[in-house]
């Protein structure tokens, strides 16, 4: 069984890179469904953040396609040139992707160590890939081996207590380029599950003045309502920004931008040219880059971001040595049950037919006068204990063997002691029906 993975992340591709290559849930679903569609054998699990894009695979080794096909799936299914992003792209197979994969769920590969929202969002993309059906029994044991590590070292280690979230990190942002961010009008485009994130942080340092605005009406009168905050019309969003101090754009965008530098511009004019920060944690973005030249506008998008947790994150080298030490630990485990999942079940049979062989010849041996032998129960129980250490004798060197050669071998070796276990019981059944 081989497990890959294809992605890129904010370490390998900028912002601009990596929300041409985004998934929401709609298309997550059908990407995933496409898949399984397409390769039948495989299990496939995807996973696109703000700060990622990754696409998880298991299958038996040459029954599914290789990195290079799956890189090309999301080529094609965002009509990418695969040449604009293949340099950025990362590949990663078995030990080195379960590796990767619980340190990305523990939050140790996130712009901000510590990050709760990370487990949560791994999360969300395996319970899209259960709902699809394309997920299966490992990469199954994979992701709750995953969640299973970031749990130990949320509870083991001190991480929690010193994360800061991406939303954090921008009213920390914002606190350190407004003066007094409490009097400020600030309007939130987005009613998610960032948008109330930030709204929560913007509470947490005492700000009082606060809109959100979001396409779906309710939805933002749901949330100002409780958090206690005011809700404001989609269609008059841009009369908003042009009260605004400080605007946070975290909305779900499909196809463009919400606003570009000529739409924004105007928005700048009604304001007299008033300076304004906007802070953009969208992916894909929902401002156009080029805004940020307009004059007495101060954009930020998410990748600036990762300047601030610089300067504000210090974890202590032991609570990251306690949290690698946690992964390893867990990683081991898992490849230990990868390398004998397919053993065990071969195994199994090994044990039926050497049962099924030790019931065959007692039967053959207590018939007649001997039928009601009072050394039958003793006997019984000897024979049990010959059959078992035998097994266990043969147990003992598969084992040797998945070790020394590795699993592929270890299984070949108990599939044909399997199969003529099988067939020494099936021929020591057809003796003892003759004999009856």
């Amino acid at each position: 069984m081989e497990i890959l993975l294809v992605g890129l992340n904010h370490k390998t591709a900028s912002v601009d890179i990596r929300e041409q290559l985004a998934f929401d849930e709609a298309s997550t679903v059908d990407a995933l469904g496409r898949l399984k569609d397409q390769y039948p054998a495989g299990e496939f699990v995807l996973l696109s953040t703000c700060n990622r894009v990754e696409l998880y695979y298991a299958a038996r080794k040459g029954t599914v396609c290789g990195a290079e096909e799956m890189a090309r799936f999301l080529s094609d299914y965002h009509n990418v040139a695969f040449g604009k992003f293949q340099r950025f792209l990362y590949i990663l197979y078995n030990e080195d992707c379960v590796r990767h994969l619980l340190t990305v769920t523990s939050s140790l590969d996130s712009m901000v160590v510590g990050e709760p929202q990370i487990t949560a969002q791994v999360k969300e993309g395996y319970r899209l890939a259960c709902k699809v059906g394309s997920s299966g029994k490992v990469l199954n044991r994979l992701f709750h081996c995953a969640f299973s590590a970031s749990k130990d070292i949320y509870t083991r280690t001190s991480i929690t207590n010193r994360r800061v979230s991406a939303a954090g990190v921008a009213v920390e942002l914002a606190k350190q380029l407004f003066a007094d961010i409490t009097s400020a009008k600030i309007v939130v485009i987005g009613a998610g599950e960032m948008g109330e994130l930030l709204v929560e942080h913007l509470l947490g340092v005492k700000c009082k003045d606060i809109t959100v605005v979001n396409r779906s009406g309710a939805r933002a009168q749901k949330l100002a309502g409780r958090l206690g905050i005011a809700a404001g019309e989609w269609a008059n969003l841009d009369e908003q920004l042009i009260g605004a101090d400080i605007v946070v754009a975290a909305a779900t965008v499909t196809q463009g931008y919400l606003f570009n530098k000529d739409t924004f511009r105007k928005i700048m004019q009604a304001r007299r040219r008033r300076t304004l920060l906007v802070i953009d944690i969208a992916v894909p973005r929902n401002l156009e880059p080029a805004v940020n030249e307009i004059e007495n506008v101060y954009l930020y998008s998410i990748d600036d971001l990762a300047q601030v947790v610089e300067q504000n994150i210090r974890l202590r080298e032991d609570d990251i040595d306690d949290a690698v030490q946690i992964i390893c630990e867990k990683v081991s485990e898992f490849m230990a049950w990868l390398q004998y999942k397919d053993i065990g079940p071969l195994i199994g049979q090994i044990k039926e037919s050497f049962e099924q062989i030790r019931q065959n010849e007692l039967e053959r041996f207590f018939v007649g006068k001997r039928r009601d032998a009072d050394c039958k129960e003793v006997l019984e129980a000897t024979v049990e204990r010959i059959v078992n250490k035998l097994l266990h004798c043969v147990i003992r060197n598969i084992n040797i063997v998945a070790k020394e050669h590795g699993s592929t071998e270890a299984t070949k070796l108990a599939g044909s002691i399997a199969a003529q276990a099988e067939d020494i019981a099936a021929e020591v059944r057809k003796q003892v029906q003759s004999e009856m």
